[in-house]
């Protein structure tokens, strides 16, 4: 299916990941790497709840649940209320969810190009999505997310732009830390299962 028509669908788990044009850095500092965590927060957190994440220097991995349908049809109409509603394209209900990722990936650009005086786009477009339906596949993607920063020899606890750290702290957080937690049965067999290169 063209990835385009490919619509992010209430309730499902997506694996959502991508990468700087011609494999560009798109973070060269920790500021940035918390600007798109601040940015993540604010567009996706309506329509999806973030179960993992990782942050890589050209690239970045994200796990998410798309929430029901009832609550995207009420942020949609919250914001489209002076909008004739369509009901196909970019300003459909069923492209709601797209469009808040579009609106991260571009608000971060602007913000990265504004502090590099540089110009264009940053990420690849359309970004890559990949619809999880099985727990085993489910499990293994927060593994495989989290192993990112082996690539770099950053230990798994230690690396700052990753769920891994946050989800074995008591630290506030939007992260579905204790759902993630209950997929392993407790946190003693997450971090054991971490221990395992995975592969998806």
């Amino acid at each position: 299916m063209e990835i385009r028509r490919d619509h992010l669908e209430p309730e499902f788990f997506y694996h959502i990941y991508n990468r700087g044009i011609n494999s560009e850095d798109v973070y060269k500092n920790k500021d940035n790497y918390l600007y798109f965590l601040k940015k993540a927060k604010e567009f996706l957190l309506p329509v999806a709840d973030i179960y993992a994440y990782c942050l890589m220097k050209n690239h970045f991995h994200l796990l998410v649940r798309i929430k029901p349908e009832v609550e995207l049809k009420t942020f949609f109409d919250s914001q489209n209320k002076n909008t004739k509603i369509r009901t196909e394209g970019i300003h459909a209900l069923h492209s709601i969810v797209s469009k808040q990722f579009a609106k991260l990936m571009s608000s971060y650009t602007q913000g990265f190009n504004k502090y590099y005086n540089r110009h264009g786009s940053l990420f690849e477009t359309p970004f890559k999505r990949i619809r999880i339906t099985d727990e085993v596949y489910l499990r293994n993607c927060i593994i495989y997310i989290h192993q990112n920063s082996l690539d770099i020899n950053e230990q798994l606890e230690k690396y700052d732009f990753s769920s891994y750290k946050i989800i074995l702290s008591n630290s506030k957080t939007e992260l579905k830390r204790e759902e993630v937690i209950s997929y392993f049965e407790n946190i003693d067999n997450f971090k054991f299962c971490h221990q395992r290169i995975v592969e998806i």
